[in-house]
Formats: structure tokens, sequence, C-alpha cells
């Protein structure tokens, strides 16, 4: 059994993964639609939205013959959280340095 994706940093260091991320940013579409968009093969944009999807992501609804693709907010919110963190942490570590630098004045 193929081990399921759980990098979402590797999810998005594809700039065609991210390219699908900003199209959906728009709205709901097709897999057809999303692969107009790209010089590559409509399987290698497949194999992409995969891997968005394994990450929460984007999520894929099947519709008739068509495949519907749209941004899902979990995958997200697991970023946002691990941007917060960070950017807290570096606030922190700059008014720190701020208040030292200003001690002597």
């Amino acid at each position: 059994m193929k081990k399921k994706n759980t990098d979402i940093f590797g999810a998005l260091a594809d700039p065609n993964r991210r390219k699908i991320l900003m199209l959906l940013s728009a709205g709901i579409l097709s897999v057809s639609a999303l692969a107009e968009q790209f010089e590559v093969s409509r399987p290698a944009i497949s194999k992409h939205i995969k891997v968005l999807e394994e990450n929460n992501l984007v999520t894929v609804t099947d519709q008739g013959r068509e495949r519907l693709c749209e941004l899902q907010q979990q995958g997200f919110l697991e970023l946002y959280d691990w941007i917060k963190f960070y950017d807290a942490f570096w606030n922190e570590k700059f008014n720190n340095l701020e208040n030292y630098l200003n001690k002597d004045l």
C-alpha cells in the first residue's frame, strides 16, 4: 500500500501545485479545466491534485463524468497555525532585541 503524503511543505514546494491552488481560489474547477491551464498532461495534473488532496488542501468530488476540485480549509488551517507560531516567535525575538538596543539610550 502506498504511503499517504503528509508533508504540506512538500506539497506546496511544486510550482504547478501552487498554481492549482491559486486557480481554485477563484472557485470550484474540474480536473479537465485545471489541466487546460498547464502544458503538462492531464495524468500529471491528476497526480498533483492527489498530493494536494492527501495534504487536506483540496477535495475532489465526482459529479457525473466530471471530477470537481475545491479548496479545503483544514490544510490551510494547519499551515496558518505553523506560520502563526513562528510569527509570534520572531516578533518576540525582535522586541527583545529592540528593548536591548534601547536600554542604554
